[in-house]
């Protein structure tokens, strides 16, 4: 803390000028430090007498943990076989791991779901199979809460069985689209035979390869997009009252998130 005046004033010059040209070097007692609450809150409350309802509160994260910024993700894929029990018949791709994510989570193994409002970018592979003797087509589009995406719908051809090695082939795409707080996207499919499947390998050898999961997906944030609520933001002071102001920040889990206030005016 700096030295301050009485508040009946001074009469010692001395004090006045240390106090003064402290001022002017930037040397206030109006600074603080706060952390993010964490287990998923989304607002942090910051105590201090010397706010007021008309203040200005500026923040400064303290180190690499606190400054790191995030933006809502997910991946996700399946270890298991994904069949076709009719061609008439439309199919959601479902995932059974989560790999990573925050901000995106996953429902009802086939629903991508956004924990924010905004653009997202949806890719994925499907790796599929054809035990048939003929080339056999597979379409692959993009379902919103239920309804089919507009323009949305690819068509691949999965090579025919040759000899004794079936036909494999890898469908990928990336997707923009707007999802709104707690929309979930979904990615369909139907084949022209069902003799076509979403084919799942273990790990192989000679040479060792990797395991193949039948589908992999990613859901990843672009930009808040126009929508003006239930967006991602960084650390904002969101309220202020007397002797007391609001920060609200994405949800958090991250404990030590911390910045360092100045309370202005």
């Amino acid at each position: 803390m700096f030295r301050r005046l009485p508040p009946a004033g001074s009469n010692n010059p001395r004090a006045v000028a240390e106090i003064v040209n402290n001022i002017m070097d930037g040397k206030t007692n109006n600074t603080g430090t706060v952390t993010l609450g964490t287990g998923g809150a989304s607002t942090t409350t910051i105590t201090d007498a010397r706010i007021g309802a008309s203040s200005v509160i500026l923040l400064m994260p303290v180190d690499d943990i606190s400054a790191s910024a995030y933006y809502p993700y997910g991946g996700f894929q399946d270890s298991t076989d994904q069949t076709a029990a009719s061609t008439t018949v439309a199919y959601p791709m479902t995932y059974n791991t989560t790999d990573y994510a925050d901000g995106v989570s996953l429902a009802s193994g086939s629903r991508i779901t956004a924990g924010y409002s905004g653009l997202y970018n949806l890719q994925f592979s499907a790796q599929f199979v054809n035990t048939d003797s003929s080339i056999q087509d597979v379409d692959v589009w993009f379902r919103k809460n239920g309804t089919d995406i507009d323009n949305s719908n690819s068509r691949f051809s999965v090579p025919n069985r040759h000899g004794s090695v079936d036909g494999h082939l890898i469908a990928g795409l990336n997707f923009f689209v707007a999802l709104q707080k707690n929309d979930y996207i979904e990615i369909i499919w139907s084949t022209t035979s069902t003799a076509v499947s979403i084919q799942q390998l273990p790990t192989q050898t000679s040479p060792t390869r990797p395991a193949t999961p039948s589908v992999i997906a990613t859901l990843s944030y672009l930009s808040s997009n126009g929508y003006t609520s239930n967006i991602f933001t960084s650390p904002y002071i969101s309220s202020v009252s007397n002797g007391s102001a609001v920060i609200s920040h994405a949800a958090n889990s991250i404990s030590g998130k911390t910045y360092k206030y100045v309370v202005v005016g």
